[in-house]
């Protein structure tokens, strides 16, 4: 599937915004925690501008989405209840981490263990 074919059909928060639900044209749907989100924002802020400069951002277990508003025709900005809203949610990035999520979060968990980082306790490195 081309990032062209990759088109949402119904984006909705749930859970007071603990939870955003993507569905998408191909029939799949994803469902994201709020701190899985954040803490895998598309912003230079966590991404930095190198794989090298990417953080691993802590602390954010009971983060909330609080505004999704459309970027275009091409994406969504998640303001979170912590303010960060500078990432760029794009269709693709979406359905990618969405296909990935659970591999991904465990990668996250070992992040934060590596990196002396808590769930519950602010701190990045």
């Amino acid at each position: 599937m081309g990032d062209a074919d990759i088109w949402p059909s119904e984006i909705r928060l749930l859970e007071a915004g603990r939870r955003l639900r993507v569905s998408f044209e191909s029939g799949e749907t994803f469902e994201f925690s709020a701190e899985h989100l954040r803490v895998r924002s598309p912003s230079a802020e966590v991404q930095g501008h190198s794989p090298e400069e990417r953080k691993t951002v802590g602390g954010k277990r009971n983060v909330a989405i609080i505004a999704v508003e459309p970027v275009g025709h091409y994406a969504v900005r998640l303001t979170f209840d912590d303010l960060h809203d500078t990432g760029i949610y794009t269709w693709p990035y979406l359905h990618a981490l969405g296909s990935g999520a659970e591999a991904d979060f465990s990668a996250y968990l070992g992040e934060l263990a590596a990196k002396g980082l808590d769930r519950d306790l602010p701190g990045e490195r």
